[in-house]
């Protein structure tokens, strides 16, 4: 094990080539200081573990204290509003989702310090998607820039009971790799089952839900962009919502998710489900497949060997035309407030953060939950593709390799509005509960994110 003092610090980024070894930070002054720094908690305790010895290296190397706190993921997230709000913040926020729920809004009311020179330092190494979704538009300045240090990414695959299509008398290998066919392929196991004793058993683990906060917003998300609708809104910020093919993606998939529901194949509780619902249905074999955000289902069950193995991680199918689904791309990250007291250092911990080394090691010793946001980590490291695990190697081919596209809300606050409000699962209900029609449900939702999306004028692309 190498060590560092204070003398050995260097600027500049760590190739690839150095996976495995010790990273160094990037601070000039050998004058100590402390930064405090919120970060959520992982979703195993190793990621903890790890987090905390990452912190630890840095001290080390930098001569630099860390207040570190690690926090819950929805405790986290009211901490840093209300933090923001009152302005007494700490200098390094780091939350799951905050760059579709927080950082949009603080960025335009340029709250936020411009992290263009942290990000610098590796930007040759980034994927192209983690890049462009990590820019936020701030209505100040005028100008779009980078305000969100891309620490993983994560996708939504489908997770699937092997021995459940088995039981049913199916084989997974012959599912269609068109989207309405690979969904339709599993609705008569449904019956099949439930001829055989399990009765609470459901073909679909779909989430058209009015709760939140995420699960509903993805699947929607991807059944409007299997279904040609990707352009609704621009990475210019601008919104499509009159656009045809946009109209006729959002009814497509309204009409797609409540009929099945409608038909049966969906828990009748998915309509208020969370974002744990659709995860403990699956566990508990109430639901044969599920599209939901990252590995977390699969390693829920880790130390089951029997159940880990049982499931199957599948990537999107093509559309319906043969033609590649690209998948919402989201990004985990780190950010500063310009009330930070020592953003130096707080700047100088996430360049030591985001170097490829360090974060790789960080997020293995998650298990891979969350992804690498730099493709050539996956290319070169055997842990991403290894074939001795079942689950990770296709979510990780599914999320760096595969096409992917940010999600709204980097291009336009509005939309992180529109999905906090559940704009979508609010249609899904009204089609459901109240009778209406997609068509009217879909001019319903468009023209309250056009309302909302209105609220942002961006000035220039």
């Amino acid at each position: 094990m190498r060590r560092f003092s204070r003398r050995s610090v260097i600027r500049g980024s760590v190739g690839l080539a150095a996976v495995g070894t010790f990273a160094r930070p990037f601070i000039a002054n050998a004058a100590a200081k402390t930064a405090t720094v919120w970060w959520t908690q992982g979703f195993i305790p190793e990621e903890d573990a790890s987090f905390r010895n990452m912190a630890a290296e840095y001290e080390k190397a930098s001569g630099n204290v860390l207040d570190v706190s690690i926090i819950p993921f929805a405790p986290i997230r009211q901490k840093i509003i209300s933090a923001l709000t009152s302005g007494d913040v700490p200098d390094v926020m780091s939350n799951y989702n905050a760059g579709v729920t927080i950082v949009p809004q603080n960025v335009w009311n340029d709250k936020l310090v411009d992290l263009s020179d942290v990000v610098e330092t590796q930007k040759s190494q980034y994927h192209p998607t983690a890049l462009l979704a990590s820019q936020y538009y701030n209505n100040v300045t005028k100008t779009r820039s980078l305000y969100y240090a891309p620490l993983a990414t994560f996708v939504l695959p489908f997770h699937i009971w092997s021995s459940l299509v088995d039981k049913a008398g199916y084989k997974l290998a012959d599912a269609p790799k068109t989207w309405d066919a690979f969904w339709d392929f599993f609705k008569p196991m449904q019956q099949k089952l439930r001829d055989k004793g399990m009765r609470g058993v459901y073909a679909l683990g779909m989430q058209p839900t009015t709760s939140g906060p995420n699960d509903g917003n993805g699947l929607f998300h991807h059944f409007l962009i299997a279904y040609g609708g990707n352009g609704m809104v621009t990475k210019d910020g601008a919104a499509h919502l009159d656009d045809p093919q946009v109209k006729e993606a959002a009814i497509k998939a309204l009409t797609y998710i409540t009929t099945a529901y409608k038909e049966g194949y969906v828990p009748p509780g998915a309509l208020s489900w969370n974002d744990a619902d659709d995860n403990n249905a699956f566990h508990a074999k109430q639901i044969i497949m599920d599209l939901d955000g990252t590995i977390s289902t699969e390693l829920a069950l880790y130390h089951n060997k029997a159940e880990y193995d049982d499931i199957v991680t599948m990537g999107l199918p093509n559309d319906n035309s043969g033609k590649p689904i690209p998948s919402q791309l989201g990004v985990a990250g780190a950010f500063i407030a310009k009330g930070a007291k020592n953003i130096e250092v707080g700047k100088d911990f996430l360049k030591y953060v985001i170097q490829p080394n360090v974060v790789n090691a960080y997020l293995k010793a998650g298990l891979g939950r969350a992804l690498p946001p730099m493709p050539g980590l996956v290319k070169n490291d055997p842990f991403w593709l290894d074939p001795k695990d079942p689950h990770r190697a296709a979510y990780a081919r599914q999320g760096v390799l595969d096409p992917t596209v940010p999600v709204y809300p980097i291009f336009n606050p509005g939309y992180a509005e529109a999905d906090a409000q559940q704009v979508w699962g609010t249609a899904a209900a009204d089609v459901i509960r109240e009778g209406m029609t997609p068509q009217a449900a879909a001019d319903k939702a468009l023209a309250r994110i056009g309302a909302l999306l209105a609220k942002y004028p961006i000035a220039q692309s």
